[in-house]
């Protein structure tokens, strides 16, 4: 899979992907919109080119609070996210091109208020997509929340996805309709945080592609 390429979906105004994307889009104002005032701490896993905070960002009146790490292998990605920070003036987006699925990548950036885990549900097994939410107490700061993303395609893993999450600590706060094929949901964190451990894997990336076998 050519993960750059595959952002050409986002250009037409009709595709699932673009609207998953405005949807998360709102998400992230939303809630940096509820949010305390002062300072608002982003993770973003597996970001791609950062569409979905740079554009929640883009003219949020309290986007000079916002300091962010986004982590995406693709070097492609993560040039075109620099670029794309740098062009709205958010010089607190630190962009980093590594492996999103290790612990180690997401030092001194955690806890965050707001972990977003868009399209990696989707491309990970469902052994590791409960192995990942058991890390999400190291990333998430309390009274933060995580946004993530899981197509409801059958198997549809999404409802096993908030309860796994809620078994975790996270207090689910809004999901997308069941109809919607590109599901999104928002939890908050009301358990007890706990130190991002180091040197772990939280999961491997397989992609959708070889999931299902196309």
């Amino acid at each position: 899979m050519d993960w750059h390429a595959w952002h050409d979906a986002y250009t037409s105004p009709d595709s699932a992907l673009t609207a998953r994307l405005r949807t998360v889009t709102e998400r992230i104002r939303a809630a940096l919109d509820a949010a305390p005032p002062g300072p608002f701490r982003v993770v973003s896993v597996c970001a791609g080119q950062g569409l979905d905070l740079l554009g929640a960002l883009a003219d949020h009146p309290r986007r000079a609070d916002v300091s962010a790490r986004l982590v995406e292998l693709d070097p492609r990605n993560t040039a075109a996210a620099r670029e794309a920070a740098a062009a709205l003036g958010l010089h607190d987006i630190e962009v980093v091109t590594g492996d999103a699925s290790l612990t180690d990548s997401y030092a001194g950036a955690v806890p965050a208020r707001l972990v977003l885990l868009v399209g990696v549900f989707g491309n990970i097994t469902a052994a590791d997509i409960e192995r990942t939410t058991g890390f999400l107490d190291g990333l998430c700061a309390p009274g933060g929340s995580v946004i993530w993303t899981r197509n409801r395609r059958e198997p549809d893993l999404f409802p096993r996805v908030c309860d796994w999450l809620e078994q975790r600590g996270f207090e689910r706060t809004w999901t997308s309709a069941p109809e919607i094929r590109q599901g999104v949901g928002v939890h908050h964190f009301t358990g007890e945080p706990r130190e991002l451990p180091t040197g772990e894997r939280m999961f491997t990336f397989v992609g959708y592609d070889v999931l299902s076998g196309r």
